[in-house]
């Protein structure tokens, strides 16, 4: 039976509200928002008695809301800033991307199975599951890094700023790529290596293709419309990025590659209400992380007694990511370039995760896997940890290493 229409709407209310408050207060103290968004909606589960059973909600809740996520952060992505940093920013999403997953997922299959302490399940996870563990965790978050240096009152020397905002916004589509392709050879729909390389390949080049021409077409439109009233136009917009996003997969590309690519030809093109559509678009991106994020802190009840089980192995496996496998996949990544030595250290420090790899942690669980559950604990528990020690640590190190520029 469902509660009366007051108590629904006192209860989004009450949430919403605290959501709002706790983006300002991460703000004053450096932490990112998405720890009190998911500490919020853990607490409503834990203390007010809800829970998220069912992974396949959260899953589709977690999809739609990256959809608007991504498009809103290509639509603030400046082609003249990223531009200069084109070559290194695609080479840290994708040879960077493979190389975390390679070095991670290596070292998961082989400690969350070679040691009795640290087994899941029977006999540990197979190789493609460590692999699968890793892709997950393999996207940055750089909405996060600049969450903590505007705390700080900091700013990045150079072009930092800008190819730390193209790794994050080009590795996610990567992530969700290597994530269900992963899945598909685990659960069998997709076992041969040609046809895992064919379809890899397809993703990448019919995304990158339509939401090319997706872009265009919502410049196109939305200048050519001529709607009234005017708050039609991000009405429109909306319908536009959903359609883009599904045209894409029922072609057989990545849809969240090709919304991200929409939004930065669009946003570097001209349109009429140009201010007032990018500025509606970062409120739904921000009321989709607050969704999002308290849906997944629901989710988090029921596995909540798994943590006890994993943390010592998750500390470990969080600790070989920001040690080892970040900074080798950083320096062989942009090995080709003659960046200085401590701007690629500071990239290999600042590889904060966020809120694509707890997304991408209710894909298996969607599927029914084996130890998924294990698998969506130990992500979780890698997101906070790497966002508390490398997000507490980023002003210091970026002083440091003579980084830093004060606002």
């Amino acid at each position: 039976m469902m509660p009366p229409t007051e108590v629904v709407c006192l209860i989004v209310a009450v949430l919403l509200l605290a959501s709002v408050f706790a983006s300002k207060l991460s703000h004053k103290i450096g932490i990112p928002a998405l720890l009190f968004f998911l500490f919020i909606g853990w607490l409503v589960g834990a203390v007010g008695g809800i829970s998220l059973n069912n992974p396949a909600i959260a899953k589709f809740i977690g999809d739609f809301a990256l959809i608007f996520i991504l498009f809103s952060g290509g639509l603030g992505t400046e082609w003249n800033a990223i531009q200069p940093v084109l070559g290194k920013g695609l080479s840290l999403s994708t040879l960077g991307v493979f190389i975390t997953t390679l070095l991670l997922g290596t070292f998961a299959w082989f400690i969350l199975g070679s040691f009795d302490s640290f087994l899941i399940g029977v006999k540990g996870i197979s190789f493609p599951e460590g692999l699968l563990l890793a892709a997950i965790v393999s996207s940055t978050d750089a909405a996060a890094v600049f969450s903590v240096l505007r705390s700080s009152h900091l700013g990045l020397k150079g072009n930092l700023q800008p190819l730390l905002e193209l790794e994050s916004g080009s590795n996610d589509p990567m992530a969700v790529l290597l994530t269900t392709t992963l899945i598909n050879i685990i659960t069998g729909t997709n076992t041969s290596p040609i046809n895992v390389g064919i379809s890899l390949v397809m993703q990448l080049v019919i995304g990158a293709a339509v939401g090319y021409g997706a872009g265009l077409a919502l410049v196109w439109a939305i200048n050519r419309l001529n709607l009234n009233p005017q708050g039609l136009y991000p009405v429109a917009t909306i319908a536009l990025v959903l359609l883009t996003y599904s045209a894409t997969t029922f072609l057989g590309g990545n849809g969240f590659l090709a919304v991200y690519i929409a939004g930065v030809v669009k946003g570097n093109r001209p349109f009429i209400y140009q201010d007032t559509i990018i500025s509606f678009h970062d409120g739904v991106a921000w009321l989709m992380q607050i969704i999002m994020f308290l849906t997944l802190g629901l989710l988090f009840v029921p596995y909540q007694t798994e943590l006890y089980s994993v943390a010592s192995v998750a500390a470990i496996i969080s600790l070989f990511l920001m040690f080892v496998a970040r900074p080798i996949s950083v320096f062989v990544s942009l090995a080709w370039t003659k960046m200085p030595f401590r701007e690629k250290l500071l990239i290999a420090w600042v590889g904060l995760r966020g809120s694509v790899p707890i997304v991408l942690a209710t894909f298996p669980l969607a599927v029914g896997m084996a130890q998924a559950g294990e698998i969506f604990t130990i992500v979780s528990f890698i997101v906070v940890t790497s966002v508390l020690i490398q997000g507490f640590s980023l002003a210091t190190v970026a002083r440091w290493l003579d980084l830093a520029l004060d606002d």
